[in-house]
């Protein structure tokens, strides 16, 4: 009997109290639906979904921005390519790229130092978005411009660490599945502090035999009343993680607060550049004055990314907000709640 059909038999089994648990990783949403695991699962699981999407999370003001700064200062936008469909308050990147701004998608930070290198008249700005697994990358890219002594590039940060997010959210799930590639970053300790705060939840993979696998063990361990923390990724994540990230990590960024779209500003949970690195700073180098973004009030995606509701809830959803025509960032994203639950027809 494989391993896979053993966890499998340990969750339809299951017949104590009813849990939720909450997936954060946008990654393990899809997954989840894509390998048809919430149709396995007894009427005593729930699953919900959380803000584990970093561009859903990021808010309405820092599109706002980006393309104040594409218009206003006529810098280069280089980008990943979820960001440009993401509703700002009067317009996405894309439209501010049909008013002529110039926006570039890249594959990574170092494609946009690269890019600012071979343009030295062009000043080029990354938006820097993500947990700690794309942090570091964005930190080299800082640390090779100013080494190259490249002057025309900076980063517009709206980057976010997890740990505090889980903190505003306990008591939303009774367990996490936790992200596996944010893990393999973090390592293990995070887990056990939260543990010890009476925070559950299992490093999870993302293959249907990884995500059943963590789901038994919750199972398993939640009838004890005790919390727990486990690692259900051990061939990716290990107790340590990845130091030489996190210290790339504290030598360029240092913490600072964060707003969190459906959640609101959590202290201490984002990163910006340190005063070493101001020069990289897109909000210093061009004076940025103080932007607040005005999501749309009708669409519901803060509610969606806090598991108060299902995407279905949202009277916009599959009529006026489609993967086509997204109103909001959740229907936007790759890794999206919205997307997820449309996608699947659910």
């Amino acid at each position: 009997m494989s391993a896979e059909k053993t966890a499998a038999e340990i969750v339809q089994a299951y017949d104590g109290r009813p849990i939720r648990v909450m997936e954060v990783c946008g990654t393990h949403t899809h997954a989840i639906f894509e390998h048809g695991i919430r149709n396995m699962l007894p009427d005593n699981i729930q699953l919900i979904s959380g803000p584990g999407c970093p561009v859903c999370v990021t808010e309405t003001g820092f599109i706002d921005e980006a393309v104040w700064l594409a218009l206003e200062k006529n810098v280069t936008i280089t980008t990943f390519g979820d960001l440009v469909r993401i509703p700002g308050t009067e317009m996405s990147l894309a439209g501010a790229r049909a008013k002529g701004a110039k926006i570039r998608i890249v594959y990574s930070p170092l494609d946009a130092v690269n890019y600012a290198s071979e343009h030295p008249e062009t000043n080029v700005v990354f938006l820097s978005v993500g947990f700690e697994t794309t942090v570091p990358a964005a930190c080299l890219a800082v640390k090779r411009a100013m080494e190259l002594g490249i002057r025309n590039f900076s980063l517009l940060t709206a980057n976010k660490t997890m740990d505090r997010a889980y903190r505003v959210l306990k008591g939303s799930a009774d367990a996490f599945l936790y992200p596996g590639h944010v893990s393999a970053v973090t390592g293990m300790k995070i887990y056990e502090e939260l543990k010890n705060e009476g925070i559950s939840g299992v490093v999870c993979g993302f293959t249907a035999g990884e995500i059943l696998t963590a789901l038994a063990m919750i199972v398993k361990k939640i009838g004890s009343g005790e919390p727990f923390a486990e690692n259900a990724y051990t061939r990716v994540v290990t107790e340590e993680g990845m130091p030489i990230g996190r210290k790339l990590i504290e030598e360029i960024m240092e913490p600072c607060e964060a707003a969190w779209r459906g959640i609101g500003v959590i202290e201490g949970s984002g990163l910006k550049l340190r005063e070493k690195y101001a020069a990289c700073d897109a909000r210093l180098v061009y004076d940025m004055p103080e932007i607040q973004g005005r999501p749309n009030p009708a669409c519901r995606c803060g509610d969606v990314l806090m598991g108060r509701i299902k995407p279905y809830e949202c009277p916009l959803f599959g009529k006026v907000c489609t993967t086509e025509h997204p109103v909001g960032a959740c229907m936007v994203s790759s890794e999206g709640t919205c997307s997820a639950y449309y996608k699947y027809n659910i």
